[in-house]
């Protein structure tokens, strides 16, 4: 079966975004719509060009026989400050106020919309890495970790605070909560991740960054590498933080429970993060 320009960009389109950053050859799409490889490098440059045009990512040319085309996940500046903005509106309305200080983000983190843009936002800025794996702590890191592992492409696993039988043999290591300096304890099944494995650990909150250490230590174990982390908000910490190397894209600088007043800026996103589209 022939295929008609339009129809070959738009199937095309769909397979590159759902295969992020796997190296994919020419030979393949020309085999799959009968064209020739110098239609399809026409194809790739149109898509290329309207990809970075609509802050959706870009496409990596590799050459040689070996080579091809990858889709990476990037956005533009302007469109991250657009939704980091928005997300700090939502997150500083004070209804979100809950006993004790606490945040009401189950909303948040239940929007495919916004997820998809936070998990986004974080492949973007971390999608040059090699990364093999995203690593979180149970419960509310793992939706973000999901769409994470989407837009990377890559597996994700999560870590919990006790052992569950379905999971088979674990690896169990106590760690101290950097706020609350309690011990904690916290655990991963040993068939979850393999020696030397690339990790990126994401979470949803980030205070001292003690739960964040306790899973470096407990990557450790399996003589992983930590490839870094990302987190959705960090919360202002007076004393010495747990975890130096992160990226996050909300900063919470204070909660007055009295005057029902949430305090937030943007994270460090776009200190340590310059390669936009």
């Amino acid at each position: 079966m022939k295929f008609r320009r339009s129809e070959r960009l738009v199937d095309m389109t769909h397979y590159l975004m759902n295969h992020p950053r796997e190296l994919v050859s020419l030979t393949y799409f020309s085999q799959c719509y009968h064209s020739a490889k110098s239609s399809i490098s026409e194809d790739l440059v149109i898509i290329k060009e309207t990809f970075e045009s609509q802050g959706i990512g870009t496409l990596q040319t590799l050459p040689g026989a070996a080579g091809g085309v990858k889709y990476i996940p990037k956005v533009k500046k302007e469109h991250a400050e657009e939704f980091i903005n928005r997300l700090c509106q939502l997150i500083a309305d004070p209804d979100r106020l809950l006993p004790g200080g606490y945040l009401f983000m189950t909303d948040l983190l239940g929007d495919s919309q916004i997820l998809n843009e936070v998990g986004k936002h974080l492949a973007s800025a971390v999608s040059n890495r090699d990364i093999d794996v995203i690593m979180t702590v149970a419960t509310k890191g793992i939706p973000i970790a999901q769409t994470v592992a989407h837009h990377l492409n890559v597996p994700f696993i999560v870590v919990r605070r006790d052992s569950i039988v379905t999971e088979g043999s674990t690896v169990s290591i106590n760690y101290v909560s950097g706020s609350s300096k309690r011990l904690q304890m916290m655990s991963l099944s040993k068939r979850s991740l393999k020696e030397g494995a690339k990790v990126l650990i994401v979470d949803d909150f980030m205070k001292a960054g003690g739960t964040i250490n306790g899973m470096v230590n407990l990557l450790a174990e399996f003589n992983a590498i930590v490839a870094g982390t990302a987190v959705l908000v960090e919360s202002e910490f007076e004393e010495e933080r747990l975890v130096d190397d992160y990226i996050s894209l909300i900063k919470l600088t204070d909660v007055n429970v009295k005057e029902r007043q949430i305090n937030v800026s943007k994270g460090n996103y776009f200190t340590v993060q310059s390669d936009f589209l």
